[in-house]
């Protein structure tokens, strides 16, 4: 997460007699990327784009190993969402080992370490990234505009993010014994049971959680409906979206069959097995940017991209497991007057009413006698393919593994949620840019309206670079003065120019 004081913006004159003004690196995000803009002599945006600029390559270099080392490995794409990486990687290497089906204990456990990933890493998001902007203004001093500002001014709200955060990260430790990076989920189960003290560590705070998580509702809804003209239209677009679903239509982040509905809430597919995943979704890839741009087969690439994460989630979902989350899902639909939501600014409120259905959810397995079951692991018929799905804090989450008879992985295509959310971030900021930019001076203060746009989406920019292909380059050599001298340009297909 990079800080503002580092943040550099760049403005040069763009070979086709453009302005190009790039603020790089993007702030209080996971991850390194860009946003260039073109603009011509009277300020008129011509063109505005997210560039993920990082490169990771795990798809690469997890070939060769075995695939029992990869739920561990693979989380170490990120540090902010380890255990929804290795969640997905264990349901996929279930599906290696025959486990289609765990016991109920394996699952109750695993949902019991979701949630609390879920809930530490909306309380991050929201409290410490996010609150910034929402209480203080888009356009406020950047002195102030941060969380050590957040916490000099509303302190109470400062210390609601920080334990709810340390919550959720106490229930990734309790169950795999450290809160980063941990080791728990195995192919067919879980390789540690539960006891009764851990379950009475946890619940000891539990309800202040609820509270907390309650609270967090009512300040994301009052900042959303108490400026609600402008959250309605701020880099808002209508489009598809895409998550799972439960068997009766209702709320699920573990496990559930994929859903994709239209701008007007219809259904484009739904129950659809996610093993199944690539018949319905494939991935378009741009010179312009690491990160791929995914659609959906049946409507193309054009009209076929779509958004996931908490937005998505609430629309699609008929209903919330938990009743207080229920009641605050009510008044959210509400707004869509019929059909979805489409406000990007809505994210926040769905992603606090995620955030209270992940501590009600932890309550009711914390109830739940099955979680002190003895028997964690099940084996059936080997397969060589394995697609797990899960969803994220940021979206849906596709991990898909092709191994070979010596059980080493020799295929793999990770499609992260904020992969999914490439195309609706990059129309986030067209929409940002045309409305608050397009004619005017700029300020940080008006860049920062663009950044607020990226930010709703809670992207996670490492965890989203994993094309494969030549990378880009640029070399600059600058005299002492600091002028150019040089400058030769390598483009994504190796061709090579001189600037």
């Amino acid at each position: 997460m990079t800080p503002i004081a580092n943040m550099q913006l760049e403005t040069a004159i763009h070979p086709e007699g453009l302005r190009r003004t790039v603020i790089e690196p993007i702030t209080r995000v996971e991850g390194h990327g860009k946003i260039t803009l073109l603009m011509d002599e009277q300020n008129h945006v011509k063109q505005a784009r997210l560039h993920i600029v990082e490169f990771r390559g795990f798809e690469k270099f997890i070939q060769g190993r075995p695939y029992w080392e990869i739920p561990v490995l693979v989380q170490r794409l990120c540090g902010i969402c380890p255990v929804s990486h290795h969640l997905a990687a264990a349901k996929a290497m279930d599906m290696l080992v025959g486990a289609r089906t765990l016991t109920p204990t394996a699952e109750k456990l695993r949902r019991l370490l979701h949630y609390g990933q879920t809930l530490q890493s909306h309380a991050l998001h929201f409290f410490h990234l996010a609150s910034p902007d929402l209480l203080f203004g888009y356009d406020a001093e950047v002195a102030t505009r941060n969380i050590i500002g957040v916490i000099q001014a509303h302190p109470g709200i400062a210390v609601q993010g920080v334990m709810l955060r340390k919550y959720g990260q106490e229930v990734i430790r309790v169950l795999s014994g450290k809160r980063v990076h941990g080791n728990f989920a195995i192919p067919g189960g879980v390789n540690k049971g539960f006891t009764k003290e851990d379950c009475n560590y946890l619940k000891k705070d539990l309800d202040q959680v609820i509270k907390w998580s309650q609270s967090a509702v009512e300040i994301a809804r009052g900042l959303y409906t108490g400026n609600l003209e402008e959250n309605a239209s701020f880099g808002a677009f209508r489009s598809n979206f895409l998550s799972l679903a439960a068997p009766d239509g209702s709320f699920e982040l573990y496990d559930g069959k994929l859903r994709a509905t239209d701008a007007d809430g219809g259904r484009i597919f739904d129950q659809v097995d996610y093993a199944n995943y690539l018949r319905h979704i494939h991935e378009e890839v741009k010179s312009w940017s690491y990160m791929k741009f995914p659609f959906i087969v049946a409507l193309g690439n054009d009209a076929g991209w779509y958004r996931v994460g908490p937005l998505a989630r609430i629309n699609n979902a008929e209903r919330m497991p938990t009743p207080l989350a229920e009641e605050a899902r009510k008044r959210f639909a509400a707004m869509g007057e019929g059909g979805p939501v489409h406000a990007t600014m809505a994210y926040h409120w769905a992603r606090m009413i995620e955030m209270l259905y992940a501590a009600e959810a932890i309550r009711e397995l914390l109830d739940d006698p099955d979680i002190y079951g003895k028997d964690l692991l099940i084996q059936g018929e080997r397969a060589l393919e394995g697609v797990g799905v899960i969803e994220a804090p940021r979206g849906t989450l596709f991990h898909h593994y092709v191994v070979d008879e010596n059980d080493a992985v020799v295929k793999a295509n990770l499609i992260v949620a904020t992969t999914n959310n490439n195309t609706a971030m990059n129309s986030a900021v067209r929409e940002v840019a045309a409305h608050y930019l397009d004619g005017k001076e700029l300020t940080e203060g008006l860049l920062n309206h663009i950044e607020v746009a990226i930010r709703a989406y809670d992207p996670c920019l490492s965890c989203a670079t994993h094309a494969l292909g030549k990378m880009p380059l640029e070399v600059e050599l600058l005299d002492a003065q600091g002028r150019q001298v040089h400058r030769l340009i390598r483009n994504a297909d190796g061709s090579c120019e001189e600037g």
